[in-house]
C-alpha cells in the first residue's frame, strides 16, 4: 500500500497542469484539504496581455501562530514525448523512484506538505494556531497572476501569516543538504552604443560603436561590485548579449547592443545599482562613446530571513530525520520567496533538485516519505511548545 506522501504525488503527477492550465491539480489538493477540515479559496486572477490563472488558499484553524506553505502545482512543459521512460503525468514508479513532471518541482514536496498536514491535525484536531497553503498556478510562467495577487488578495481578506515554508526543490545532491533562507535579487540592463555606418574601406567617414562597447563593458567588469557578505556570495554581473546585427563584412554598424544581469546580495538595491551602474560607464565612456542605459523594472530584490528559532526548528527536524546538518544558503536563482516575504519571514526546503526541468524527473520514494516526516516534526515543534528544545 502507498504511503500518503506517495499517494498524493502520484494523483498530482497525473494532472497536465502546464503553465498556465490547472489540470486539474488544484481541484484534488481542494477535494483533499476540504474533507481534513480546511477552508478553501479558488480566486483566479486576470491581467490583459497574460493567461488567467487559477490559485489555491486553504487555511485551518483561526488562532496563532500562523504556519503557511507555499507552493506551485504548474509545470514546465515535457518537451519530446519520446525521450521519456514514462509518460511524463503517469506517474509510474520504477526501481524506487516516482517519475513525472514536477516530481521534484514541486508537486512531490506539496504531497509532502499535505502529508504532514493531514497527519498533524488527525492527531491534532485542537491545536493552538493555523494552517495554511498558499498554491500558485503561475510560477513557472509569467509569474504576473499568481502568488503576488494571491498575497494581496490574502491580505485584504486580513489574514496575517507568521512563518512560511516554501517548498521548492533546495538540495543539490541528498535530502537535508540545503535550507534557503533567502535570494539574491536580479537586475536587467540594456546599453546601446550609436555610431555611424560606412564602408569599412572608409572609416573616416564613418564611427564603429563596436570599440566604444567594448570600452563600456571593459568599465562594468572592471573592478568587482563587492566581496559578499556573512551570508551572500559576492554580487555578479554578466554580460549576456552583445548584438551588432550586422550581416555583411564590408560595412561598419550604425549601433551596437549589449545586455548584462547582475544577481545581487543585500548589500544593494536596485536604485543603488543603477547609480553604480550609470557611473562606471560615464567613467569608461568619457567624452567618446555615445551610448543609452536603459535599467529594466524588477521585482527580484535580495532578502534574508536570519537563522532565528523558525529556521532552527526546521534544521533541527533534518538533522533527526536525514543525520545530515543543512547548509544554510542563499545561493541560486529567484522564487517566489522574494514576493513571500513582504508578508512574513520564509524558508525554502523540498526535495533534490537535480531532474527539475529534465527528461525523465523523477524523485525517490524514500526522499517523500521523508521530506513528509520533516515537514511533521517541524509542525509539532512549532505548535507544541514542550517539544521545543
Amino acid at each position: 500500500m502507498d504511503s500518503l506522501p506517495l499517494s498524493l504525488a502520484k494523483a498530482l503527477l497525473r494532472c497536465p497542469s502546464v503553465t498556465p492550465e490547472e489540470g486539474g491539480a488544484l481541484s484534488f489538493i481542494e477535494s483533499v484539504l476540504k474533507e481534513a477540515g480546511f477552508e478553501v479559496h479558488r480566486p483566479v486572477f486576470s491581467e490583459p496581455g497574460t493567461p488567467d490563472v487559477e490559485n489555491l488558499y486553504a487555511r485551518y484553524g483561526t488562532g496563532n501562530p500562523y504556519l503557511l506553505f507555499a507552493g506551485h502545482t504548474d509545470v514546465v512543459p515535457p518537451g519530446d514525448l519520446s525521450r521519456w521512460r514514462h509518460e511524463p503525468f503517469s506517474g509510474e514508479i520504477e526501481d524506487g523512484e516516482l517519475y513525472g513532471r514536477g516530481a521534484v518541482d514541486m508537486k512531490g514536496g506539496i504531497a509532502c506538505m499535505m502529508a504532514a498536514a493531514l497527519d498533524f491535525i488527525r492527531e491534532n484536531p485542537d491545536f493552538d494556531g493555523s494552517i495554511g497553503f498558499l498554491i500558485t498556478g503561475d510560477e513557472e510562467g509569467p509569474a504576473v497572476n499568481g502568488t503576488v495577487k494571491l498575497l494581496e488578495w490574502a491580505k485584504g481578506r486580513g489574514e496575517r501569516f507568521d512563518h512560511c515554508i516554501l517548498g521548492e526543490p533546495t538540495n543539490p545532491n541528498q535530502l537535508g543538504d540545503m535550507i534557503k533562507i533567502g535570494r539574491r535579487g536580479s537586475l536587467t540592463g540594456r546599453i546601446v552604443v550609436e555610431g555611424k555606418q560606412g564602408h569599412v574601406a572608409y572609416p573616416h567617414l564613418a564611427d564603429n560603436p563596436i570599440p566604444g562597447m567594448m570600452r563600456l563593458i571593459e568599465g562594468l567588469l572592471r573592478e568587482p561590485l563587492d566581496h559578499g557578505t556573512h551570508h551572500f556570495d559576492a554580487s555578479n554581473l554578466e554580460m549576456t548579449t552583445v548584438d551588432v546585427g550586422n550581416p555583411a563584412s564590408n560595412v561598419i554598424p550604425a549601433e551596437v547592443r549589449a545586455t548584462f544581469n547582475i544577481r545581487f546580495n543585500d548589500l544593494w538595491t536596485p536604485e543603488s545599482l543603477e547609480s553604480e551602474i550609470a557611473r562606471r560607464l560615464s567613467e569608461a565612456a568619457g567624452n567618446s562613446v555615445r551610448y543609452t542605459l536603459r535599467m529594466e523594472p524588477t521585482n527580484a530584490i535580495a532578502f534574508l530571513t536570519p537563522p532565528n528559532e523558525f529556521v532552527g526548528f526546521i534544521a533541527d527536524a533534518i538533522e533527526a530525520e536525514t543525520g545530515i546538518h543543512p547548509k544554510l544558503s542563499t545561493t541560486g536563482g529567484t522564487s517566489d520567496a522574494r514576493f513571500i516575504v513582504k508578508h512574513c519571514p520564509v524558508v525554502e526546503f523540498g526535495l533534490v533538485g537535480q531532474t527539475m526541468h529534465q527528461i525523465d524527473e523523477r524523485v525517490a520514494i524514500a526522499d517523500l516519505d521523508r521530506l513528509a516526516a520533516i515537514y511533521r516534526k517541524v509542525l509539532n515543534t512549532y505548535f507544541v511548545p514542550s517539544l521545543r528544545g
